[in-house]
């Protein structure tokens, strides 16, 4: 006659251990080729008026995929669009990197959804997960930006142009590859 409730028997009962999710490195690894990251960066020119410049790249290959520049602050609409012209319809990757910036507005995130994106927002004061777009931007300047004044925007688009050819077609990554021959052995 003794009874013993189920609260009782279930915290005794051995649980099942759900297979450990895969950790960041594991998923940048794994969906390289389907991730693109953006960062918005500043550019002081010769008048001392401030150039908005916006970076879009692939992670699969490190390649560059856009450079937009604008005299005015970057709105989302505009920062749509430049995306739209990166990558078109066709081509979106599945996953893109943002930092945490009130420019990615309402339209921006409407954009990407119509796309079929994931948008993955970085945590706010946090450049470390967003990391090859920010070492992008800092080869970009002191490759680039920091040895030359810039006149306007158009001397500056003409200049981050020119960077992003060179960067994508002389500056081949050894790292990438290392990792493909790994893959064959």
């Amino acid at each position: 006659g003794i009874e013993i409730g189920q609260t009782s028997v279930a915290k005794y009962m051995p649980r099942r251990r759900r297979p450990p999710s895969q950790g960041w490195k594991t998923f940048l690894r794994n969906h390289a080729d389907g991730i693109a990251a953006m960062d918005l960066f500043v550019v002081p020119t010769i008048s001392f008026r401030l150039l908005y410049g916006l970076l879009i790249m692939r992670h699969g290959r490190r390649q560059i995929l856009w450079l937009g520049v604008t005299a005015h602050h970057p709105t989302a609409e505009w920062i749509a669009n430049q995306l739209t012209e990166a990558c078109g319809w066709d081509q979106a990757p599945r996953h893109l990197f943002r930092d945490f910036d009130g420019a990615y507005g309402e339209i921006f995130i409407r954009r990407l959804r119509s796309m079929g994106i994931r948008d993955r927002p970085t945590s706010p004061r946090s450049p470390w997960q967003n990391g090859y777009a920010e070492r992008l931007i800092g080869s970009i300047r002191r490759e680039c930006v920091d040895h030359i004044i810039v006149v306007g925007e158009r001397h500056l688009r003409h200049v981050l142009l020119s960077y992003m050819n060179y960067y994508n077609r002389a500056s081949e990554h050894p790292s990438i590859y290392v990792v493909e021959e790994k893959r064959l052995c």
